[in-house]
């Protein structure tokens, strides 16, 4: 009997003293674990269903349209996603949580070429993405707030009523990139600037005048070859906008993403 209660005692005595051991460890590792959501709130989560998890409402609706992300298509290049900030000429964001670039499978087919051209040609260089599908929301956006007579508003920005190519997702603003950091090459001008010196057509007016130089029209040729090469064609004020299509295409092959 005494033998029984003195293991007993030894017993308690042990676990006393292996208690605050036991604690400090068991509390490290309640600090060390993510905070996780109640089963309820995770079910209740409206962007789980569809295997689509965990991203904003607009994204969903992207990926949903059957869009692909760029960027997991096409590793190695660089996407600063200039309306999801507010470096951009309207000074706001326009796309809130999404980051991440969006375009139709095709084109990003076409761009895959152009990237594997430029590659192939200029190992050191890489693509860095300002813009791709951009919904009809958000170029009703665009519209609204420009604060410009309605009658020049489309030489800054499409009617949403008509749409734009990028509104297709058919259409990507792009540069040229330095592939070790993302460090864009000099164009002359930043993207969404308005005025000549960004207008392709009116390059060599812009070089005798001195408003651009030599090199920074190399670099510019050199982003038309490589794209055009790929099927992309340019247009005359934005040395980095590129379509894929024409809009007659467009309409016919895709739906106006909204």
């Amino acid at each position: 009997m005494i033998k029984t209660i003195t293991s007993g005692i030894i017993a308690l005595s042990l676990m006393a003293c292996g208690k605050g051991k036991n604690e400090t460890s068991e509390q490290s590792a309640k600090m060390s674990l993510p905070k996780i959501e109640s089963i309820d709130s995770l079910k209740a989560d409206p962007f789980q269903k569809d295997s689509i998890p965990f991203v904003g409402e607009l994204e969903h609706r992207l990926i949903k349209a059957g869009l692909l992300n760029v960027q997991k298509e096409i590793p190695g290049i660089y996407v600063d996603l200039r309306y999801s900030t507010n470096n951009n000429f309207f000074g706001k964001d326009v796309y809130g949580e999404l980051t991440n670039c969006y375009l139709q499978p095709e084109v990003i087919e076409m761009l895959i070429m152009a990237h594997n051209a430029l590659q192939k040609s200029h190992p050191s260089l890489t693509f860095l993405i300002y813009d791709g599908v951009r919904p009809q929301s958000v170029q009703q956006i665009l519209w609204d707030e420009l604060d410009k007579p309605d009658s020049i508003k489309p030489l800054y920005v499409a009617n949403p009523q008509k749409g734009s190519l990028h509104n297709f997702g058919v259409a990507v603003d792009l540069t040229l990139a330095k592939s070790s950091n993302g460090e864009a090459l000099d164009m002359g001008t930043d993207f969404d600037f308005f005025g000549y010196p960004a207008y392709p057509d009116r390059e060599e007016q812009m070089l005798k005048e001195g408003k651009i130089n030599q090199k920074q029209v190399e670099n510019r040729q050199l982003l038309r070859e490589i794209m055009t090469e790929a099927g992309f064609k340019g247009i005359g004020s934005e040395w980095w906008h590129f379509n894929a299509y024409s809009r007659k295409i467009a309409g016919e092959k895709f739906d106006i993403v909204k």
